[in-house]
Order: C-alpha cells, then sequence, then structure tokens
C-alpha cells in the first residue's frame, strides 16, 4: 500500500502545482503549498488511490489549506495594523523604537497569560480553528471558546494603556 500512495503522490504532483498557481504565483509557495495538501491528506488518502474523484478531493484539501494560511496571514496583519496606527499615534510621526516598545508589551503580556489560556489563545492566533484546538488539547470546543475569551479580556485589561 506505502508504494501505491508514493506512486499517486508522485502522479499527482504536477497537477496540484498547476492547480496551485491558481492560488499563487510564488514557486515557493506553490510547493509549501502542495506539501501541506498531501500532508493533510495521508490520513485519509488510502481510500482514494485509484479513485475518480482523487484530484477533486485533494483540489478541496488545497483550497482549503490556502484559505486557512490566508486567514491567519490576515490576522496578522489586522492585529499589526491596529497596534502600529492606533488613534492617539496618528497625529504623531512614526516612530519605530515607541512600535517596538508596544509589541514587546504586548508579546509580555501574552506570555503572562495562564498556561491553559496561553495555549488556546496561541493557536487561535496561528489560525487553528476551535475544533482543531478542542481536539488537539482533548477539550470541549466551549471550552477553548472560553479560555480565548478569557485571555482576550486579561490581555485588554493589562494592555488598556494603549486603549483610547
Amino acid at each position: 500500500m506505502k508504494a501505491e500512495l508514493n506512486f499517486t503522490i508522485e502522479q499527482n504532483q504536477p497537477l496540484l502545482k498547476r492547480i496551485a498557481t491558481k492560488f499563487t504565483q510564488d514557486p515557493y509557495e506553490i510547493e509549501e503549498l502542495v506539501q501541506e495538501t498531501f500532508i493533510r491528506s495521508l490520513s485519509s488518502l488510502e481510500r482514494f488511490v485509484n479513485h475518480p474523484k482523487l484530484v477533486a478531493w485533494l483540489f478541496v484539501i488545497m483550497r482549503n489549506v490556502y484559505i486557512n494560511n490566508y486567514r491567519k496571514i490576515s490576522k496578522y496583519r489586522t492585529i499589526e495594523s491596529e497596534l502600529t496606527h492606533t488613534s492617539h499615534f496618528e497625529q504623531l510621526s512614526h516612530n519605530g523604537s515607541e512600535s517596538k516598545f508596544v509589541m514587546t508589551d504586548i508579546q509580555n503580556a501574552i506570555k503572562k497569560l495562564p498556561q491553559d489560556n496561553y495555549i488556546a489563545f496561541t493557536m487561535f492566533m496561528e489560525g487553528y480553528k476551535y475544533q482543531e484546538i478542542a481536539d488537539h488539547l482533548q477539550i470541549a470546543e466551549g471550552t477553548v471558546k472560553t479560555r480565548i475569551h478569557m485571555a482576550r479580556k486579561i490581555l485588554k485589561k493589562n494592555l488598556k494603556v494603549y486603549r483610547k
């Protein structure tokens, strides 16, 4: 079976690279996208060997990987944008040292979160969905939501000097 899986991967890799060009033109990102697609598909790939819908299934996985990565990047950009363009700093000229202090304060505040909240919060910030976090931590999805909510409250309290 291992040989069939390897053959399936080798056979479909060029096709997936062509499909990946619909999402990105960066050769490095294309490689990463194809590799991540195969990694995510490995647990169920043996059911799809020689299946007529194999490529469609791999395409769905690739699209989801791309969307999740895009969401993760956009979350970081949103947070960075909010932190660097806070309203009371807008009228001042950009100060790199000030931004560094702000980022250091945020990183320190995140590190000081209780361990359970820290893990759930950082996984969420990395782009994982609630259910994925719950599965990883082997807890209920509601517990994950509560931990993330509590982490946000703690961070909001500890970083209140940066609010309006």
